[in-house]
Order: structure tokens, then C-alpha cells, then sequence
């Protein structure tokens, strides 16, 4: 019988990996056929990257669905020594899949999410709610929080944005995002996109870019149409980033943070 380390062990590998168990019921599926189905998942940080993901004891894995990999891709995780190929729902998938050489880990395989990079499992659920991009770090706090700070947003001189009612979210490890109510944001100066994101904390977002004559990041103005449970204060409102415009509240003008995102973000 298979003995599972209890919640709250925290672990570290020889490698550099960090991980711990999780007691959320978790489930990946490829189309109709369902790849993983565990009670027992464990959440791996691996060194320098700061989302974790999943791995799963074996025999809470279809491993029938799984072929050694025709190609491995050494070299994309730490330490990793096996990759396997998925096939499910008449579809091979390449290097979906592999196992970590700590011995912590041997009995466990981990997948890549499709909507993150491209190939595994392309729906994941926690519990009964779909999860996506990657696994809900449980030591990240996300609070969408009503406010009446007075917010101004400006761009190249321009104010595009102004109001007292703002949402303030408070993300651990990001600046705080100010959402602001449509009817207060300048959205005639703006033109929609085809690009959207998916959070596993707050949902799938629509953008806008701006149409001035000012350098500035595209798709600079995002919103959550139908976000999360957790965050629904901020549904439909809109939020700007920090990083590309200039937001001053309650009279001081915030600098432009260093965020993961500054360097995904490029002017036109």
C-alpha cells in the first residue's frame, strides 16, 4: 500500500527542487480521455521559476497513454532524466510528460499544460473549478478590494482614465493593478485586440491598445469580462499597466515598476 506524505512537508531536492503535497483533487484531460486523476498531487517549484507545477504518484496516471519519447527535450527541467509522448483523443503530443531523477520524486510523473506551452493535457481542473496555465501557487494571495482612492491615469500627457471607485488588486509578487469602471476610462481612445490571457487566479482577459500618438506597449489596457469567483469585484472593470503608463494616486505619481512583465511589454 502506497504511503503519501502528509500536507504542510515541505521538501527539498539535491537538484534544487522544492516541493510539497496538495490535498486538492486534480484532474487532466485531453479532450474527452482523462490523463491524470489524482487525490495525491504534489506541487513542484523548480529553481528560478516562480509558478509551480503538478506531478502525480504513477499510479494515479494513465501511464497506457504514455510512449517513451521519441525525441526528449533535455535539458527543459531540472534534472529531468525520462520524457514521454502523450497520445489520447487521436492526438500524439511530444514530450508531454517526464519524471524528475530526485528520489523524492521517482514515483511521480509531471505533465506540461497545453494552454501554457503548447502540448499535454489541455484541461485541468482543482476539485470541480478549471484551472489554467499553470497550477494556483496555495503561498500567493490574490484580494480584489472595492476602494475610493482617487485614480488618474495618463498617457504621453493625455488623461485616459479617472475616478474614485476604483477595485484595487493585491497579487503577492506584482504591483497593486488598479481596476476602474468603464464608463470613467477614455475607451474611444483605444482600439480591442485579438490577444487574451488566462490566469488560474483571475480568468481570461480581453485587451485594448492604445491608438495615440505615444509610445506604448500594444494590448496596455486589459479586462475580465467573466473572472473568477475570487476576484469578481473586478468583472468588466479595467485595468492598466503600471509598468507603461503613469497612474498617480491619491495625488502621487507611482513609478513604473520591474515586473516580470517589463520585459514582455515593447513599444510599437
Amino acid at each position: 500500500m502506497t504511503t503519501f506524505p502528509t500536507a504542510r512537508d515541505v521538501r527539498t531536492t539535491p537538484e534544487g527542487l522544492v516541493w510539497e503535497p496538495s490535498e486538492r483533487w486534480v484532474r487532466g484531460r485531453k479532450g474527452d480521455v482523462t490523463v491524470v486523476d489524482s487525490r495525491h498531487p504534489i506541487l513542484v517549484w523548480e529553481p528560478g521559476v516562480p509558478v509551480p507545477l503538478y506531478a502525480f504518484p504513477r499510479e494515479e496516471v494513465r501511464e497506457d497513454l504514455l510512449r517513451p519519447a521519441k525525441n526528449p527535450r533535455t535539458g527543459t527541467h531540472t534534472g529531468s532524466q525520462i520524457f514521454y509522448d502523450l497520445e489520447a483523443d487521436g492526438e500524439l503530443m511530444e514530450n508531454a510528460a517526464w519524471t524528475f531523477p530526485a528520489d523524492d520524486l521517482a514515483a511521480h510523473i509531471a505533465f506540461e499544460w497545453f494552454r501554457r506551452v503548447g502540448r499535454g493535457p489541455d484541461h485541468w481542473y482543482e476539485e470541480e473549478e478549471e484551472i489554467f496555465i499553470h497550477p494556483r501557487d496555495p503561498h500567493k494571495r490574490v484580494d480584489a478590494i472595492p476602494s475610493s482612492r482617487h485614480v488618474q491615469v495618463d498617457i504621453g500627457g493625455t488623461t485616459v482614465a479617472e475616478t474614485h471607485r476604483p477595485v484595487l488588486l493585491f497579487e503577492t509578487g506584482l504591483p497593486t493593478r488598479y481596476y476602474l469602471p468603464r464608463e470613467e476610462v477614455r475607451l474611444d481612445l483605444f482600439e480591442p485586440t485579438d490577444h487574451s490571457t488566462g490566469c488560474p487566479y483571475k480568468g481570461t482577459a480581453e485587451y485594448w491598445s492604445w491608438s495615440g500618438e505615444a509610445e506604448v506597449p500594444p494590448s496596455v489596457v486589459w479586462s475580465y469580462p467573466d473572472p473568477l469567483p475570487a476576484v469578481g469585484a473586478v468583472q468588466g472593470l479595467l485595468a492598466f499597466y503600471n509598468e507603461a503608463v503613469d497612474i498617480t494616486v491619491d495625488g502621487e505619481r507611482l513609478e513604473h515598476p520591474a515586473t516580470p512583465f517589463s520585459k514582455t511589454l515593447s513599444t510599437p
